[in-house]
């Protein structure tokens, strides 16, 4: 009788937790439920960080390596930086494919993983499977790389071309490909949510708590918040802000001192505090510019909380009106009215925050998404 062999996976993405945004806790969370399945044997390559440990053993079926970079920042990354990612990284990467023999590349990032992910394919026959994540595809983020994406576009084209498949966090996303890199790949594009892991504690009791997290810059609209919050002038209520950033001070300064807004610095989200913090908050906003589909909402709303966000299109398939309301996110009195809504309506905002439990339940529980994961891989 045959027993099946574990599948080998070798993993590439600069951004890997304790890095990054978003995309981060979503790739981790692949590999990390992946590899406990006992299906799967996985190597990842990312980035290292000044004292972060080189070779970290999460489990006997999965590994992380991380190689020597330049990286000025935990939360950001600049392209020159990524450049150094893809130079150590080919080094690592061919060490390993010496001593192991894989049976796919998942590369997280279009760009600039995916210039890694191809020269592996041209050299070790190694196929790969690209997931996007918003920033790698032109259009999605128009503050940040804007400029970048006008020389792009033929490689991103070679990349999605030679792929042998690739996953997408919201339909919006998928569009945005097709329109701007290729439209000859659509069979190969499978819409398929992030997950979000369960914050839920039901012993930590809610509180008059409005909370948004994320990187402070102007796109994550923070501004826009505080000033909604600022007019709605209510002293039972406390808007906390948890991040870091460039933007940090001038919101500080935007903030003028009210003691009712709170900034935290950045939090790690398997911590307490923040487990403590998303479970006591009410409401949950950030009024992003650009999203791909945003975990951090999924995260909220694991925890019950309501949602107010931007009315922008990724935000239009993750927010349904079930649990929150979205709003233009620089029209500053629309934000304080949708503001008041929640909060002077009880029976409104516990109908939302009950099914924003139930609509993590049904579409962004890792479990369901990690099996679709296992079809793809």
């Amino acid at each position: 009788m045959e027993i099946n062999k574990k599948k080998r996976i070798l993993v590439l993405n600069y951004e890997f937790p304790p890095l990054g945004g978003g995309a981060s806790p979503v790739s981790y969370e692949i590999a990390e439920r992946l590899s406990k399945t006992g299906d799967f044997d996985i190597d990842v390559v990312t980035m290292g960080y000044k004292d972060l440990s080189k070779y970290e053993e999460v489990n006997s079926n999965f590994r992380i390596h991380r190689v020597k970079c330049l990286r000025s920042k935990k939360e950001l990354c600049h392209p020159w930086e990524q450049a150094t990612y893809l130079i150590s990284g080919w080094f690592k990467c061919k060490e390993l494919l010496k001593n192991n023999k894989y049976d796919i590349c998942h590369c997280h990032f279009i760009i600039p993983t995916g210039v890694l992910a191809m020269k592996l394919k041209k050299k070790f026959g190694l196929e790969y499977v690209i997931t996007a994540h918003g920033s790698d595809v032109p259009g999605h983020n128009t503050d940040r790389f804007k400029f970048l994406h006008k020389f792009t576009g033929p490689i991103l084209r070679k990349f999605c071309k030679m792929a042998k498949a690739i996953t997408v966090p919201s339909h919006f996303l998928k569009d945005l490909i097709l329109k701007n890199i290729n439209y000859d790949i659509d069979k190969k594009i499978i819409v398929l949510p992030n997950g979000s892991r369960d914050f839920l504690m039901e012993d930590i009791k809610k509180e008059n708590i409005i909370l948004s997290i994320g990187r402070m810059h102007e796109g994550k609209g923070f501004q826009y918040l505080i000033e909604g919050f600022k007019k709605i002038d209510r002293e039972d209520w406390k808007l906390y802000l948890v991040g870091d950033g460039p933007y940090k001070k001038t919101l500080e300064k935007m903030a003028g001192g009210n003691k009712n807004i709170i900034f935290t610095g950045w939090i790690d989200n398997k911590g307490a505090k923040f487990i403590e913090l998303i479970n006591k908050a009410k409401v949950f906003s950030l009024l992003s510019a650009f999203e791909s589909q945003g975990i951090v909402y999924l995260e909220a709303m694991s925890a019950g909380c309501s949602i107010l966000a931007s009315n922008i299109n990724a935000c239009k398939e993750t927010v349904s009106d079930e649990v929150g309301y979205l709003v233009q996110r620089d029209n500053i009195n629309e934000i304080e009215l949708k503001l008041r809504r929640l909060i002077d309506d009880n029976v409104r905002l516990d109908f939302f925050m009950k099914n924003s439990r139930k609509r993590y339940e049904k579409k962004y529980n890792w479990a369901k998404i990690i099996e679709e994961y296992k079809k793809i891989i």
